[in-house]
């Protein structure tokens, strides 16, 4: 059976996937990895950049022997994902990208990060918080922090900015119209730098993976990779 990765974002965890589960199951044989200091997974020693989530992403698929490998990244997975195939290209069959921000400058990186104030949110958006460590314990108070250096390291220094052309696998580029986060502007850019490359807008669809509706999202990959 193919193999498909579902990968989350920044914040995110694994377990958003499963209402995608049942019906994605058809197809592939699911594998839904965590990024370190998600979840249950330690938060490293020396701290998360994108390229220690690629790493990450290399090993998984190492260690589980997969070839020819189907990618879906929601956000930050998405341009894991993506730094992925540019680096391993003949491991990959596909990829599709949801929310995924691409246009990471130092000014948009600290004004991003500055949102990641971990006492602030769990005084301002206590549900939030309470949602924070449900998903990853205690340690989501370190996490913000991280994962705001990583933002900002990307701002410094984003890896894919000049590299766009030389990945040729098949990528679908996946906005929603209301996504406060990732602007259709720069998933077009996107769209236009990559070789070999699709364009997508779901309607009525905001940035967070759990307000994306799943029929809307199965929707669009069973298009893209022609399930049937």
């Amino acid at each position: 059976m193919k193999s498909l990765i579902l990968l989350h974002g920044a914040l995110g965890h694994n377990e958003i996937f499963e209402p995608l589960r049942t019906e994605l199951s058809k197809y592939f044989t699911i594998h839904t990895p965590l990024f370190s200091g998600h979840g249950d997974v330690e938060i490293p020693e020396n701290g998360i950049t994108i390229e220690k989530y690629t790493q990450e992403l290399k090993g998984f698929i190492e260690k589980e022997k997969l070839q020819n490998v189907y990618i879906f990244g929601h956000s930050m997975g998405g341009y894991v994902a993506l730094c992925y195939a540019e680096q391993h290209p003949s491991t990959v069959h596909s990829i599709m990208t949801l929310g995924t921000k691409f246009d990471w400058t130092e000014e948009q990186a600290l004004k991003e990060s500055k949102m990641l104030n971990p006492d602030v949110i769990a005084e301002k958006v206590p549900k939030y918080a309470e949602l924070l460590e449900n998903q990853h314990g205690s340690k989501w108070k370190q996490l913000l922090p991280a994962i705001a250096e990583m933002m900002i390291s990307l701002g410094k220094n984003p890896p894919l900015k000049d590299n766009l052309s030389t990945i040729d696998v098949p990528v679908q580029v996946m906005v929603g119209d209301k996504d406060n986060m990732v602007t259709l502007e720069e998933s077009i850019h996107v769209y236009r730098s990559l070789p070999n490359a699709k364009l997508a807008v779901l309607p009525d669809t905001k940035h967070p993976m759990d307000k994306v509706r799943p029929n809307v999202l199965l929707n669009a990959m069973k298009d893209f990779w022609n399930l049937s």
